[in-house]
């Protein structure tokens, strides 16, 4: 800073014996003021000054925005200005007046753009500055003012911002010789971009603290802090405007968290974690804690820009936060927990051990001989669902350490988790870092006093039960009721009897069992079981009854036939449906008569003749058709009428009845003579009574059938369902069916009606 409150000015009349001064001390005080300083032809008056300086003026581009100003309680002041714009090499000149008391103070050739003075408090001031004074382009500019009415405060020496639930907590840094003036200040604030400050500054609490509310989280804000004026802070100034950054409302989000073992490092694991953050843009970087589970010193901090952390730890329970930042807001902390090894117990097996003394002391011992290179060990211990009790120490003579007092005590019958941790570091054994400084030696778990169990298993079942023997089933007893290590069940085994006691059968088990088999049983005996735990200290409560009967020696036999009967009963009732339908899909029912061996198909050397049209009785409903039987169409009688139709016609099958013949039936009914016998006639087989085929009981379902068949059905058909008239002779009715029996056809077609035919008579072809 170019200038010095005292200076020697060796034009002031004053002080003109200065000039008997050694020049070692003028060089000194001029350094000491970083302000050269020179003689003056030019007398401190204002009429020289304005001769001197005439040619300096005014201009906007020159020297400009003088101001000076005073601390309070201090002698000194300072003059600042701002250097013109065109000018290359600058050079300042700063006089200082008071008229009231002549005085007249210049500070020559001044490189910078302050400079300390020293004036009387009682005296109104003026100051000039004259930028490149020797030159023809100098420029001036001026301040007066009172030195009482100079005191200035501020700004701000550090400024500290924090943003959360809409609300900005401002906490302000004061220079030294303004704390103690400063009571409040102001702070006003605008959204970044805006033109228009708030409408009323927020005053402070104190002269530190200041809470701004109802902001909006989202945007960002430019903020100015001013003090407020009083008798010791005349001026007040805004400061700078700083940028407050938007409010972080969202946590980060855990990506992956990877627990591996380090090689060749026993009791050690790595641990890495990667999250991410959503607003990635308004973050500065990542604030990461993390401490053990127990409360153990120390919480380690860590500031870190990148979303992702490594870090060394024990096979203990650590708590971990991890917050994004930026200057002015934290975000929620996002919590994750890194639980306990929980195979570390097994690794102890023979390394440590616990004795309890009391409720508020045990000894722990440890089998190697750490001593040699570890001194410094921790432990804790815990119960199921609290958090862990802890204590460090410094050994190096015994590979054990008493613990006492407990910091709570031990409770009876819970069971407590204990792991010894050792530590590298031998100047203290409190953990300086949480990272790297830590190793699992081993766990254990233990009681200070062991019970019975309060509670049975449950949920016992008997399967697979035989003659002599039963498996058996249950549920473990809950950890918590075993009040102690169980050491394994005892099954209760006695005969059911309600008439007179038996002998019980205890059988102990395994811990580590859930199921077993009993033996040596008695077939078709009912059997009682029950189940309990056991501890050191005793067996525990019985388990419900549960009941089972052996099976009886015939069981098996029984059983053998119920099963036999049952795959009987199930083919006859499913397997005749299926035994049908495969046949009806491998084999069809009706062959093909001309294909069929047990048809033989007649011949004749003449053709199909039609018999005699016989007159169709007719029933009601087209139930069923008369039938009449003709030799051949010369017995037809001449007076017949000629629209009587014809028993036999062609068949609508064309393979069925045009080549069949009738020739075995015309043979038989006619005498020696060829001539038709008078009995039969047409008239007289016109009253012959129609049979009913679709009421008999011989009707036939399929379509054709053998002639062996037809002469088992046909006499009773006949007789039961045929009747000859008065005029007819039984000597002729008898004749005719013995005729009809000895007929040679091969089948016989079965008779048909049709509702929906205009001809009601039934035609037959024999």
């Amino acid at each position: 800073m170019a200038g010095c409150a005292a200076q020697l000015d060796v034009s002031d009349p004053k002080c003109s014996s200065c000039a008997s001064h050694s020049h070692i001390f003028i060089l000194g005080l001029i350094l000491a003021c970083n302000t050269t300083v020179q003689s003056s032809s030019v007398n401190c008056k204002p009429a020289d000054i304005s001769l001197k300086y005439q040619h300096c003026g005014i201009h906007p581009d020159g020297v400009h925005d003088l101001d000076c100003f005073g601390k309070y309680n201090s002698l000194k002041k300072t003059c600042v200005w701002k250097p013109g714009k065109h000018a290359s090499k600058k050079m300042f000149t700063l006089i200082i007046q008071q008229q009231s008391k002549n005085y007249c103070k210049p500070h020559i050739n001044i490189t910078d753009v302050s400079a300390n003075i020293k004036v009387y408090e009682n005296f109104d001031m003026t100051a000039e500055v004259f930028e490149n004074a020797e030159s023809t382009n100098c420029t001036k500019a001026a301040f007066t003012g009172s030195p009482k009415n100079l005191l200035r405060c501020g700004p701000p020496s550090n400024v500290s911002f924090s943003r959360y639930s809409g609300r900005l907590d401002v906490n302000v840094g004061w220079q030294k010789v303004d704390q103690k003036v400063i009571k409040y200040y102001a702070v006003r604030y605008k959204p970044l971009g805006s033109l228009l400050w708030s409408e009323s500054p927020v005053q402070s609490q104190n002269g530190t603290t200041c809470t701004v509310e109802n902001l909006n989280a989202s945007l960002v804000y430019a903020v100015q802090i001013q003090c407020v004026n009083n008798r010791k802070c005349t001026q007040c100034v805004w400061s700078e405007a700083y940028t407050v950054p938007a409010e972080l409302t969202s946590q980060p989000v855990i990506v992956s968290l990877e627990d591996t073992d380090i090689a060749e490092r026993e009791g050690r694991r790595l641990l890495s974690l990667t999250w991410k953050f959503p607003a990635e843009e308004l973050h500065d970087g990542y604030d990461v804690s993390i401490g053990k589970a127990s409360g153990e010193e120390p919480c380690e901090r860590m500031s870190i820009s990148q979303p992702q952390i490594t870090l060394i730890l024990s096979h203990s329970a650590y708590h971990l936060n991890i917050s994004a930042v930026n200057n002015a807001s934290t975000s929620p902390a996002v919590s994750q927990t890194i639980p306990q090894r929980d195979d570390e117990p097994s690794t102890a097996a023979g390394k440590l051990n616990v004795t309890v003394h009391s409720d508020t002391s045990f000894t722990i011992y440890w089998e190697d001989n750490l001593i040699k290179t570890y001194v410094c060990y921790s432990v804790e211990w815990t119960k199921k669902g609290h958090k862990a009790a802890y204590m460090s120490f410094y050994q190096n003579v015994n590979n054990r350490r008493t613990l006492s007092p407990l910091p709570e005590p031990l409770e009876p019958y819970t069971r407590y988790s204990i792991t010894l941790h050792t530590r590298p570091n031998k100047d203290t054994c409190n953990m300086k870092h949480i990272n790297n400084s830590e190793s699992t030696y081993g766990s254990m778990q233990f009681y200070f006093t062991e019970g019975s169990p309060v509670s049975a298993p449950t949920n016992i079942n008997s399967y697979n039960v035989t003659q002599n023997s039963a498996a058996l089933q249950w549920a473990s007893i809950p950890e918590d009721d075993v009040r102690g290590f169980l050491r394994g069940y005892i099954i209760h085994c006695t005969v059911y009897d309600h008439r007179e006691p038996s002998t019980e059968r205890n059988i102990t088990v395994d811990p580590g069992l859930t199921s077993y088999e009993l033996t040596d049983l008695e077939s078709g005996t009912a059997y009682k079981v029950q189940i309990s735990g056991f501890t050191q200290a005793g067996a525990g409560v019985r388990s419900t009854a549960s009941l089972f009967k052996t099976n009886h020696q015939g069981y098996s036999n029984i059983s053998g036939v119920i099963a036999v009967f049952a795959v009987v009963f199930t083919v006859l009732i499913f397997g005749s449906p299926l035994i049908k339908r495969g046949k009806v899909i491998l084999w069809p029912s009706i062959p093909n008569p001309g294909d069929s061996s047990a048809i033989q198909k007649i011949e004749g050397p003449f053709e199909l003749e039609l018999l005699e049209s016989i007159n169709t009785l007719k029933v009601e409903e087209w139930d069923t058709n008369s039938l009449q039987v003709v030799e051949n169409e010369e017995a037809i009688p001449a007076g017949a009428s000629p629209s009587m139709p014809l028993l036999l016609h062609a068949s609508e099958n064309e393979e069925d009845s045009p080549e069949m013949t009738c020739s075995g039936l015309q043979a038989d009914t006619e005498d020696t003579n060829g001539d038709i016998p008078p009995e039969v006639t047409a008239g007289t087989f016109s009253d012959i009574q129609r049979t009913d085929l679709h009421s008999s009981a011989f009707a036939f379902q399929s379509g054709y059938t053998t002639m062996e068949m037809f002469q088992q059905v046909m006499p009773q058909g006949m007789a039961a369902n045929t009747s000859v008239t008065q005029e007819s002779e039984p000597e002729e009715t008898d004749q005719l069916q013995l005729t009809m029996m000895k007929s040679g056809l091969d089948y016989v077609r079965q008779f048909s009606t049709s509702p929906t035919s205009n001809n009601e008579d039934m035609s037959m072809i024999l």
